[in-house]
């Protein structure tokens, strides 16, 4: 076994310096990772940092990677082989190391967010700021990864003569194809530019509360061609980004997500619209979602059997006029049973000839009334 292992040193000596270089590098590579990581972990324990976690959470298994093909890279000058081995090596540690860098690239734009999530919450009541800024932050997120991708790609292919030539000969025909391609991808190309102008000007942001299709919900999710609406029962509505730029909807955040809603009552003629405002006031100052702002009660209209009343609250935001406006009109409803059931809506009508057991040309008179509306 000795004589045959010397054997092969003797014949292939080059093989195993190699081997041995590599491997190395490869173990030096990983001890590095591990030494730095577990640094960090340490650091992280002990001051808390956002940060550190971050970094280690989405850079771990990145590095496990570009850290020991940094180092064969760094090592390949030494490895003594024939200079086209030698050439085939070197390309394929280059293309590992161009994939691994962006991979960590890529994981880095993760640490970023991560760190602005930390100090903005979206969960706050009053987030307009923060919903531009997380707008801004997904679509410039998505735009980076693609590009980072493309270029890491790009720089691999190009490592290649033939890759290199055909491109060559792909830049003569570069007029007619980009006019094949614009007309054959103008939807999306289209939608891109739509998710720019939105992304800036932001006619809609992350977590607006928005009324499309006749349907209420909240902006989930922005991408590069939909946006993803959360509507309120958990059903999701996708549309295309040109559908904001294009078609009408009602933003209910769009300055601030502080909300009025409208309570509307039917009620007879007589009902006593001083004490309902009374009510309506007690209501409100009882309720602990009413934000102070606005508590009013107007006539809105005079129909012919029924009056028309409409209460004015408001609340922080969409989900809390929403309860209160539920909880104001069950309570005065109760309220007019309670205290005015005639003031509740009634139909009146008029039956004119002889009565029945009623002698002589006297008329009777009937009144009758409907259940409350």
């Amino acid at each position: 076994m000795k004589e045959q292992f010397e054997h092969l040193l003797e014949h292939f000596p080059d093989i195993f310096t190699t081997l041995g270089i590599l491997l190395g590098g490869l173990a030096f590579g990983l001890v590095a990772k591990m030494l730095i990581f577990a640094g960090l972990r340490a650091y992280g324990r002990r001051e808390d940092s956002t940060l550190t976690r971050s970094v280690v959470q989405h850079l771990s298994t990145a590095s496990v990677v570009f850290f020991p093909v940094l180092a064969v890279s760094l090592l390949l000058p030494l490895v003594p082989l024939h200079p086209k081995a030698f050439e085939v090596l070197r390309r394929v540690v280059e293309m590992v190391l161009i994939l691994s860098f962006a991979w960590g690239l890529i994981q880095t734009l993760d640490v970023i967010q991560d760190l602005l999530l930390s100090r903005y919450q979206l969960g706050s009541g009053d987030n307009l700021r923060v919903r531009k800024l997380f707008t801004q932050l997904q679509f410039v997120k998505k735009l980076a990864v693609s590009l980072i991708a493309l270029v890491a790609v790009g720089l691999v292919l190009m490592s290649f003569a033939t890759v290199r030539r055909l491109g060559t000969g792909l830049l003569t025909s570069a007029g007619i194809a980009s006019v094949i391609v614009g007309f054959a991808a103008q939807r999306s190309i289209s939608n891109l530019l739509a998710g720019f102008q939105i992304a800036f000007t932001q006619p809609i942001r992350i977590d607006d509360v928005l009324v499309v299709e006749g349907e209420w919900g909240r902006v989930e999710e922005i991408t590069f061609t939909y946006v993803v609406l959360s509507i309120w029962d958990e059903r999701r509505l996708v549309l295309p980004l040109n559908y904001f730029i294009e078609k009408p909807f009602q933003n209910w955040t769009r300055n601030s997500s502080k909300l009025t809603g409208a309570v509307y009552l039917q009620t007879d003629y007589t009902v006593p619209v001083d004490a309902l405002r009374t009510e309506l006031q007690r209501i409100a100052e009882a309720h602990p979602l009413w934000d102070k702002r606005v508590c009013v009660l107007h006539v809105t209209d005079s129909k012919e059997r029924t009056l028309e009343l409409r209460a004015l609250v408001s609340a922080a935001d969409a989900s809390s006029v929403w309860e209160l406006r539920c909880a104001v009109r069950e309570q005065l409803v109760a309220f007019l049973q309670r205290e005015y059931p005639g003031s509740l809506p009634r139909t009146r009508a008029l039956v004119e000839g002889p009565a029945l057991g009623v002698s002589g040309n006297e008329q009777a008179f009937a009144l009758s009334q409907t259940k409350p509306a």
